[in-house]
C-alpha cells in the first residue's frame, strides 16, 4: 500500500540528527529521500561509535548506532559539493524534487549556488527547509549551535536536575537530544503544512527553523508559569510544579512514579495507601492546596510508600486507578508486553549486518500504514542507481565522476 506521500521526493542535505530525524519521519511515511553525503566519510553520525551494528559473525560493521538511529529508509548518494560538477549534479536533482532540508551554517550553501534562492530560480515549487541553530538572523544567527549548548540556553537545563540544596544537585540536560528531535519533528510539520499550500498555490517557500527557537517553544507550562508570574521556576527534581504528588517516590525495593492527576485520584490514593482523612484534610483536599502544601505532604507520601515494593503498589494502585508506572531501564521496556505487541522494534535487511534493529515510526495510519522500511543505507550505496535513473547519467558518465572523486 502507498505510504501517505508516495509521489513525494526529498532531497537531504543535511546531517547528525535534527534534520535527518525530519526526513527520516518523512521517508516513513512514504516520500522518497535522497541522503547527500561527502564521499568517502558521510554523514558526521557514521563514526559516531562505539556501539556498531555487528554482522552475524559478530563483528563490528563500521555502521554506528547512532547513525542507524535518523537514517532508516533513505537512499544513499555520495557527491563532493565542493565541485562544480557536484553542485551541478545537486541542482540538477532538486529541479526533480519536492523538498530539500539543509542545516549549513546561515548562508554556507549560498557559495555553492545551493541555498534557497538559487534552487527556487530552476524549482520555484520547491518547499526548502533550513534548519540552524539561531535561524537566519539575528545577533547569534551566525554561531553555530548544538543540541546540549541549546537546552542550556533554551531553559531546559534550569528546569531538570535536583535542586542546589539536595545532594547532587546541578543543572542536567536530558538524556536524549530532545532540542534536535523536536526540531526535526517541527521541520516536519512544516514542510507537510508547505506542500499543502503548494497543492493549493502551485508556489513552494522557505522555511526557517531554528533549535533555540523550537527549544523555547516546548518550554509549554512552565514558560507559562514564568510569563503569568515573572517568577523563573527552578528545578524540582523529579517533582512537578503545578500538580502534586506527582513525582518519583521510594519503594521497598526501588522506586516508583506516582502521577496523581486530579483530586479523586488523590482521594483513591489515600484510601489505598492507609492515608485515612489525608484527602479530607483542607491542606490537602485539592490540586490547589497541595501544590501551596506540598512540604507537609510529600513526606507523608515518602512515608507511605516506602513500605511495599514496587510490583506490590503497581498491583494496588492500578486496581484503584491511580496512574502509577515503574521507571525501567531500556532492557526492561522493549521486554514490556505492551511495546512488543505496538511492534515498536523491527529488523531490516542490511547489506553488511544481516539485519539492524530499528525503533518503528510511532504513528499508526489506518489507510496509509507505515511499510515497507529499509535500512538506513551504506555509504554511497544508490549513488549509481539515483545518478542513472533521477540525473538521466550513462555509465561513461557515471564512471568519469567516479574517478575524479566527485561521487
Amino acid at each position: 500500500m502507498p505510504g501517505a506521500l508516495d509521489g513525494i521526493r526529498v532531497l537531504d542535505l543535511s546531517r547528525v540528527l535534527a534534520g535527518p530525524w525530519a526526513s527520516q519521519t518523512l521517508a516513513d511515511l512514504g516520500a522518497e529521500v535522497i541522503k547527500v553525503e561527502r564521499p568517502g566519510n558521510g554523514d558526521d553520525t557514521r563514526g559516531w561509535g562505539p556501539p556498531y551494528a555487528k554482522n552475524a559473525d559478530g563483528k563490528d560493521t563500521g555502521e554506528a548506532a547512532y547513525y542507524l538511529s535518523a537514517n532508516r529508509g533513505k537512499k544513499s548518494l555520495t557527491v563532493d559539493m565542493t565541485t562544480d560538477e557536484g553542485q551541478q549534479i545537486i541542482r540538477d536533482l532538486a529541479v526533480k524534487s519536492d523538498v530539500v532540508i539543509e542545516n549549513f551554517k546561515v548562508g554556507g550553501l549560498a557559495k555553492y549556488g545551493l541555498d534557497y534562492a538559487s534552487l527556487k530560480a530552476v524549482n520555484d515549487r520547491l518547499v526548502y527547509c533550513s534548519i540552524t541553530g539561531f535561524g537566519q538572523d539575528g545577533p547569534y544567527a551566525k554561531r553555530a549551535g548544538y543540541d546540549f549548548m541549546i537546552q542550556a540556553m533554551g531553559g531546559l537545563m534550569s528546569l531538570t536536575g535536583a535542586p542546589d540544596h539536595e545532594p547532587g544537585g546541578q543543572p542536567m540536560k536530558v538524556g536524549v537530544a530532545v532540542a534536535d528531535i523536536f526540531t526535526g519533528l517541527y521541520a516536519t510539520i512544516g514542510i507537510l503544512a508547505a506542500l499543502r499550500h503548494r497543492d493549493e498555490s502551485g508556489l513552494g517557500q522557505y522555511i526557517d527553523l531554528a533549535l533555540l527557537d523550537v527549544q523555547t517553544a516546548i518550554l509549554a507550562n512552565q514558560a507559562m508559569n514564568y510569563l503569568t508570574t515573572g517568577n523563573a521556576p527552578g528545578r524540582l527534581g523529579n517533582a512537578h510544579p503545578n500538580i502534586v504528588p506527582y513525582e518519583a517516590f521510594p519503594t521497598a525495593d526501588g522506586y516508583i512514579i506516582l502521577a496523581v492527576g486530579n483530586d479523586s485520584q488523590f482521594a483513591s490514593f489515600c484510601k489505598v495507601a492507609g492515608l485515612d482523612g489525608v484527602a479530607d484534610d483542607a491542606r490537602f483536599g485539592t490540586n490547589r492546596a497541595r501544590v501551596a502544601n506540598r512540604t507537609d505532604l510529600v513526606p507523608m507520601v515518602r512515608r507511605a510508600m516506602v513500605m511495599k515494593t514496587t510490583d506490590e503498589w503497581i498491583d494496588i494502585l492500578e486496581t484503584a486507578n491511580v496512574p502509577c508506572g515503574p521507571i525501567n531501564t531500556l532492557d526492561r521496556v522493549f521486554d514490556n508486553p505492551q511495546v512488543k505487541h505496538r511492534g515498536t522494534v523491527k529488523y531490516l535487511d542490511h547489506p553488511l549486518a544481516g539485519k539492524v534493529p530499528t525503533v518503528s515510526n510511532p504513528l499508526k495510519m489506518s489507510q496509509t500504514p507505515i511499510a515497507g522500511e529499509t535500512a538506513p543505507p551504506i555509504l554511497g550505496q544508490h549513488s549509481e542507481e539515483l545518478l542513472r535513473e533521477i540525473g538521466g547519467l550513462s555509465d561513461d558518465q557515471i564512471a568519469r565522476l567516479r574517478a575524479a572523486g566527485v561521487i
